[in-house]
């Protein structure tokens, strides 16, 4: 059985990246539950998500449930803010080659969704869901929030379910 734990970024009192109308938090959890959603249809998964609402959690939080749970596979989503355009997806420094094989996987299905995007890129952060979980994670950043071409293809439903469903086909490619 592969277990995927699934963080919708931000939530409760914390609602991220504000702008056209959108909020990180709402969108976070949207595809999120779309990326379970397909995840679910194949056979020996099972998907966790850190919040199926919208509730307040810390970082801690989010990792500990990750790793009490044995999660073989982190995927943080986010949305973007500071005015650029795009889509990229980030790991923790000096990672294994089943971290980038992980990344490589889900980037790459996702920029397929996000063609006439610009790639900006696989990086490397220090950031705590990627630092302190006990498996392959990566966090992605969908598009800029503050920008309007970004923020007007993330008000579609259908474009947040090919973006869910994007990382779900990444996540199966990489098992």
């Amino acid at each position: 059985m592969v277990k995927i734990f699934i963080d919708p970024g931000h939530g409760g009192n914390d609602p991220g990246a504000v702008a056209n109308g959108l909020k990180e938090k709402d969108l976070t959890l949207k595809i999120a539950k779309k990326i379970r959603d397909k995840l679910q249809q194949y056979q020996n998964v099972q998907v966790k998500l850190s919040r199926e609402g919208d509730q307040t959690l810390s970082l801690k939080q989010r990792t500990d449930m990750a790793n009490v749970w044995g999660a073989d596979a982190f995927i943080s989503i986010h949305i973007n803010a500071g005015g650029g355009t795009g889509f990229e997806s980030f790991v923790y420094p000096n990672v294994g080659q089943a971290t980038r094989n992980l990344q490589n996987a889900v980037h790459s299905e996702v920029m397929k969704t996000f063609s006439g995007f610009r790639d900006r890129g696989k990086k490397q952060a220090n950031f705590h869901v990627l630092r302190e979980t006990k498996m392959s994670a990566v966090l992605t950043e969908n598009g800029f929030i503050d920008t309007k071409k970004d923020a007007d293809f993330l008000k579609s439903e259908a474009n947040l379910r090919k973006i869910g469903e994007a990382h779900a086909l990444g996540v199966a490619k990489y098992f």
